[in-house]
């Protein structure tokens, strides 16, 4: 997304794709996070690239944006946002959106068992603004088009296939995207001010060139039940998918979508929430909100992409805010787990884990130029728990 220009002033009371982690541990997140002490500890001091991490961590750059991939003859994209990590024989894929409008696209990087660069290449071109998405459990990337009545393009992170336009997921602003397995069904958010929650119904698991896009019914209230209902026309024109269902949940600016263990978080960057649904017994709440920060100040603001770990944890990147990314742990407790020094004019994109659940990739979209030329993708490699 576009580096918003007003962030919440004040803090009433005081001051995540992707996919996989699936071992949750009963991660109930029954009220809204409050700040504490994370698992790893605090941050520390600034390393070579600029990363504060907590103790036991490291990073490395893995590519910039307009330099050519060590090792490859590919030239990184602009504008690096939400990616996914895939399974490549013993070694793995990161794939990266790039936020560019015209000529957006995504690009990947393939890595060796010992984390070496062995490639880089592109896999989506021609497309506008590709901000965030999600990964299927058949191993393609859905990357969505961040632009009035957008696409969502399905495309292959090993480069061979050509990528699919996806109509039949709606045409929206779309932003993020979080597969179901168990209800086989493919969430999305949609960036407007009064954007909504929607759900895809595929006709076939498996194959989305058909299926029935379906908008979240609820009340006003930040907690309670709800439901689904189908949208009349998908390809929102005239009217756009947003105002077509009467009683659909309106919702400040939809960011990241996760799925695991039964339940959705999704972001709403407008007023800073992240929201969850367990979908088991069909309600929705508060996992963080910044205004209810009951002491201290809320570590958390500019919520955008987030992505999840194996052992429960939400990872959840800044817009803004202290160009962090935070985590949310399944007994509510929000702390920053690493922060960017100097690139106060970025953002932090597209977290997501390696298969193994050791390495975090990640950009700083802008990167140390505040253009989006500037882009820095990295990796941080530490005890993450498991």
């Amino acid at each position: 997304m576009e580096r918003r220009t007003f962030l919440r002033a004040t803090v009433v009371g005081g001051a995540s794709a992707a996919f996989g982690g699936s071992l949750w541990h009963g991660a109930a997140y029954a009220a809204p996070a409050q700040p504490g002490t994370g698992p790893y500890g605090a941050p520390g001091s600034p390393d070579a690239n600029g990363i504060r991490l907590p103790s036991g961590f490291t990073s490395r750059v893995v590519a910039r944006s307009g330099q050519t991939v060590s090792g490859t003859s590919y030239s990184w994209h602009s504008a690096p946002d939400g990616g996914a990590c895939y399974a490549d024989g013993s070694g793995w894929i990161y794939v990266s959106n790039s936020e560019i409008n015209p000529s957006g696209g995504a690009s990947a990087v393939r890595f060796s068992s010992s984390g070496a660069i062995t490639g880089a290449y592109r896999i989506l071109s021609g497309t506008r603004q590709n901000c965030a998405g999600g990964k299927t459990p058949w191993n393609t990337w859905l990357s969505c088009e961040e632009v009035d009545r957008g696409f969502v393009y399905e495309t292959d992170p090993w480069g061979v296939n050509a990528a699919v336009q996806r109509p039949a997921l709606g045409r929206f602003k779309h932003e993020a995207a979080a597969a179901d397995p168990v209800r086989k069904v493919i969430y999305l958010t949609e960036d407007e001010t009064n954007g909504r929650f929607y759900r895809f119904v595929p006709t076939t698991w498996g194959d989305l060139s058909s299926g029935t896009l379906q908008v979240l019914v609820a009340g006003t209230a930040t907690s309670g039940s709800y439901t689904w209902t189908t949208i009349p026309d998908p390809d929102g024109s005239p009217t756009t998918t947003r105002t077509q269902v009467s009683g659909s949940k309106s919702f400040n600016g939809g960011e990241g979508c996760h799925y695991a263990d039964d339940k959705v978080w999704f972001t709403t960057k407008g007023d800073n929430r992240v929201w969850q649904l367990n979908l088991t017994v069909g309600t929705y709440e508060l996992a963080y909100d910044d205004s209810l920060v009951t002491s201290g100040t809320a570590p958390l603001t500019g919520v955008d992409n987030v992505t999840g770990s194996s052992s429960g944890d939400l990872y959840i990147a800044e817009d803004g805010g202290n160009m962090e990314i935070c985590l949310i742990t399944p007994d509510d407790v929000v702390a920053p787990f690493l922060r960017i020094d100097g690139q106060s004019s970025s953002e932090i994109t597209g977290p997501a884990f390696s298969p193994d659940g050791t390495r975090l990739y990640f950009s700083s979209q802008r990167g140390t130029t505040g253009s989006s030329s500037g882009g820095i993708t990295y990796e941080v490699t530490g005890p993450f728990r498991q």
